[in-house]
């Protein structure tokens, strides 16, 4: 399990990659695959290229819940005895259930209401009726269905405001027009929509696959795109559609048999201005976030400008000035003179309260830092882009898994600093306390998935697999990493540590803990929120997520601001004589996660129409382990630039 998941973090690529001079090329992973015309006397071509193309159907989703379902929970056509694709860790903890199904094409053969299967009911029938309902609840919630053909997303394109042409890689099982004549979602498209208190099924779909022409005197294709619309028919005799007349009509008053056929319809076109490379562009770009993704950045290095004048005023101005000064004083009666920062010397790095939980959020903290970054790296790379389905997610467990040493030697590290002894109590909290917590909350989400029988809920098998890497190569790693922090001799500091403490004056309301460490996460949050707000559309409303550029820049912007606010207050901290930083570095950029959390609540009450209990824990659940893995990760960042910054600006001064 371990080996192929590590296997498919290095081997996953993007079709989609550097486009330069009109001239592509494709990192190792997706290939593409080329297709042809079956041969005029029916045997097999001779050249590596398929005659079929075959459409594989995902997991079914919506905007107004958080509960996705497998294909086969809304009774659709299906076809028996086929392989399911294999799915890679990513795709099971998202969710996706990608299965074979019963929409056979053959390129470049036309077909016209072709008929897939029909599907009868009686309402008279419990386990009839209980389906009706289900898929009644499907079109109410607006539940979206999700194709793919050759790894791309079947789309449905349609006009939106300012002329603009949206394409969406889903399109909904039906409608519902209200009992007041109001038609939901996708029942304005249609004016035959119009009876009350009914629901529309979308039974049938136009569906036109785009290909262009290998330029290498071959006469194989590859498809660039494939578009479809959505369509309701009664069709009154299912045996021989004709897909004409009155839309399909499911009344919520209905008894009686029911039957619902479903058909399609397929042609081909050739698009020779699409390159394969370059085939999900037109997906991407329907979607207009680039404007305010450059504001967000703009907003962002004003704030980190800002930042930077500020520190850089303290290092050269102040610290200077103070440092010059400090190393002038010869004479014991000049010492006693001594004021500010320079007074607590003998007590800046005294071991901090709670060291041993301090040092374990170091730790993990570490470890999500470099998972982050490496993650980001390789997205940029284009290796985890939306053609790999699930590989940004496998690529982060499988990294956070091998970095356990990181984690085990950094706690340990600064534990011996701090003066801890109990090396054992240490090592075990770090490998167990934060990914715990985590796990149990995940483990809790996991059974309401599981009571709602929904596709998210995670195999047992694969709830094992994760456990093994955990126990198995985590855990053992953060041991080894422990092993050598703690055989390595203590941090040294540059001035002693005095043995009786230094009393803290009365402080100021703005030096005082609390007033600093809510103010210290405003502005690292302030750079953020805009592509925050693009992460949880990606995460809540399905949509993709591919400016992994934007992501990685506002990354290296919210690291470099965690930093300097963070030595920004622990300066004034320390100017007013207060030395208890450790946590208060930790805490202060750390609370960013807290305007994380308010801002997440404020996104589900503004932005989404999630309904139903479920749905709801889901969501909060979610989004408490995102808060916290936020915590660790700029609480980390905020000590690690403070404890830079105290090191370096007392080592350059002469202590008696």
């Amino acid at each position: 399990m371990s080996v192929y998941l590590m296997i498919s973090v290095f081997l996953c690529g993007s079709p989609l990659l550097f486009l330069q001079d009109a001239a592509a090329f494709y990192l190792p992973g997706l290939a593409p695959v080329s297709f042809c015309e079956k041969p005029q006397d029916g045997k097999e071509p001779q050249r590596e290229c398929q005659e079929k193309i075959e459409l594989f159907v995902n997991r079914l989703d919506s905007v107004e819940s958080v509960l996705p379902y497998e294909y086969t929970a809304f009774d659709f056509c299906t076809v028996d005895a086929e392989k399911r694709p294999s799915e890679n860790l990513g795709q099971v903890l998202f969710g996706e259930r990608i299965e074979p199904s019963p929409y056979k094409f053959s390129f470049k053969q036309k077909e016209t209401c072709k008929h897939v299967c029909t599907k009868k009911y009686s309402t008279s029938k419990t386990q009839d009726k209980a389906i009706l309902d289900f898929l009644k609840k499907g079109m109410l919630l607006n539940y979206q269905h999700h194709w793919i053909v050759d790894n791309m997303p079947v789309t449905w394109c349609y006009d939106v405001e300012d002329n603009q042409k949206f394409c969406n890689p889903g399109f909904p099982i039906g409608c519902y027009v209200t009992e007041t004549g109001l038609a939901k979602d996708a029942c304005v498209v249609n004016s035959e929509f119009n009876e009350k208190d009914s629901f529309y099924i979308f039974n049938h779909v136009d569906i036109t696959i785009f290909y262009h022409n290998v330029e290498n005197g071959v006469p194989d294709s590859r498809l660039v795109a494939a578009k479809m619309e959505p369509k309701s028919y009664k069709n009154t005799n299912p045996d021989a559609p004709d897909c004409t007349g009155l839309p399909m009509r499911l009344g919520n008053k209905d008894t009686g048999d029911i039957v619902i056929p479903y058909t399609y319809s397929v042609q081909f076109k050739e698009e020779p201005n699409i390159r394969w490379a370059s085939r999900w562009d037109y997906i991407l770009e329907s979607m207009p976030h680039t404007n305010i993704q450059w504001f967000s950045i703009m907003n962002s290095l004003v704030i980190v400008l800002f930042l930077s004048g500020m520190v850089a005023m303290i290092m050269l101005r102040t610290l200077h000035k103070d440092i010059a000064r400090y190393n002038q004083m010869d004479s014991v009666e000049d010492a006693q003179e001594e004021f500010g920062w320079k007074l607590v010397h003998g007590d800046v790095f005294r071991p901090p309260r709670k060291g041993m939980l301090l040092s374990v959020f170091l730790g993990s903290g570490t470890q999500i830092f470099i998972m982050t970054f490496v993650t980001l790296f390789f997205a940029c790379l284009g290796f985890l882009s939306p053609a790999n389905r699930g590989a940004l997610m496998t690529c982060a467990v499988v990294l956070w898994v091998l970095l356990g040493t990181p984690a085990g030697y950094i706690a340990a590290r600064f534990y011996k600093s701090f003066g801890g002894e109990k090396w054992k109590t240490n090592v075990l909290l770090t490998a167990f306390l934060c990914p715990g917590v985590v796990f149990a909350d995940f483990f809790l989400m996991n059974l309401i998935l599981w009571g709602e029988g929904s596709s998210a809920a995670m195999p047992f098998g694969t709830l094992v697999a994760i456990l093994a890497l955990w126990f198995c190569i985590s855990v053992p790693l953060t041991f080894v990493g422990a092993y050598f922090g703690f055989k390595k001799s203590g941090i040294e500091h540059p001035v002693r540590t005095n043995q009786i403490p230094r009393q803290i004056p009365e402080q100021s309301f703005y030096t005082k803990p609390l007033p600093g460490i809510v103010m210290g996460g405003i502005l690292p949050f302030g750079c953020i929120f805009i592509q925050l707000f693009f992460i949880l559309n990606s995460i809540w409303s399905h949509q993709m997520y591919y400016m992994f550029g934007f992501l990685f820049l506002v990354f290296i912007i919210l690291v470099i601001t965690c930093s300097e606010a963070t030595i920004l207050l622990c300066y004034f901290h320390l100017c007013a004589e207060d030395y208890h930083w450790q946590w208060r570095s930790f805490l202060t950029s750390g609370f960013t996660a807290a305007y994380f959390l308010v801002y997440a609540v404020h996104y589900f009450f503004s932005k989404l129409q999630i309904t139903g209990l479920a749905s709801t824990i889901l969501y909060f659940g979610y989004t408490t382990i995102m808060a916290l893995i936020f915590f660790l990760f700029t609480g980390t960042i905020g000590f690690f630039a403070c404890f830079w910054f105290v090191t370096k600006i007392y080592s350059v001064v002469k202590v008696d």
